[in-house]
């Protein structure tokens, strides 16, 4: 009887201490070690803070392109004849300068909002009459508040002035930051009522 030899290895037999070409390298040393853990968690924040970096640089980058609204421009301050009041108040007495065709009467100038507005002149429309003012022009009003102005009438020429003044007016030039204007202002009743009687007290009859 022949004898049986020992079995030859087979395909994927791996004998104890060997090592086949497939197996993977041997772990311990460094990559377990404290060195290898210090790595790894250096790593990590060292790529948390280059990703926080990137983030910031792209925002930094869509902020700085982005195109940004115009700013609204300030508004307009208002034109001085929209927010100036001449109101008539009552006739005075007129000052003592020795001339007897000349009457006052006094009126309110009033500045509700917008910038300061300067009364640069006062003038009226009968070419038979001047006038002067006390504070006399310029003078300025702040919003909110308003000046009290004595308009003194002087009469040159009695047949140049209506007997009865039926509207009659002030012709009042405002400037403020926005624009000059010259505004009329009707001052109401009361104002013709007493204007009237004033120029038939100056020029009474047959003195034309």
């Amino acid at each position: 009887m022949s004898g049986i030899g020992p079995l030859e290895p087979g395909e994927g037999t791996r004998e104890w201490g060997t090592s086949g070409p497939d197996d993977p390298p041997p772990t311990g040393g460094l990559a377990q070690g404290p060195l290898a853990r210090l790595y790894r968690r250096h790593r990590r924040a060292a790529l948390t803070a280059l990703t926080v970096a990137l983030l910031l640089a792209g925002g930094g980058y869509l902020f700085a392109t982005r195109q940004h609204a115009p700013r609204p421009r300030p508004a307009a301050p208002p034109y001085p004849s929209q927010v100036t009041d001449v109101s008539y108040l009552d006739d005075v007495a007129a000052p003592r300068d020795g001339k007897t065709r000349t009457f006052s009467f006094a009126v309110l100038v009033s500045v509700r909002s917008g910038p300061p507005v300067t009364v640069t002149g006062i003038t009226q429309p009968y070419e038979g009459l001047s006038l002067t003012s006390a504070p006399r022009t310029p003078f300025r009003t702040r919003a909110g508040s308003a000046h009290k102005v004595v308009i003194t009438m002087h009469v040159r020429e009695c047949g140049k002035v209506p007997a009865d003044a039926g509207l009659p007016f002030l012709d009042v030039t405002l400037r403020n930051k926005r624009a000059i204007q010259v505004h009329s202002f009707i001052l109401g009743s009361r104002y013709a009522q007493n204007l009237s009687q004033a120029l038939r007290a100056a020029c009474v009859t047959g003195s034309r």
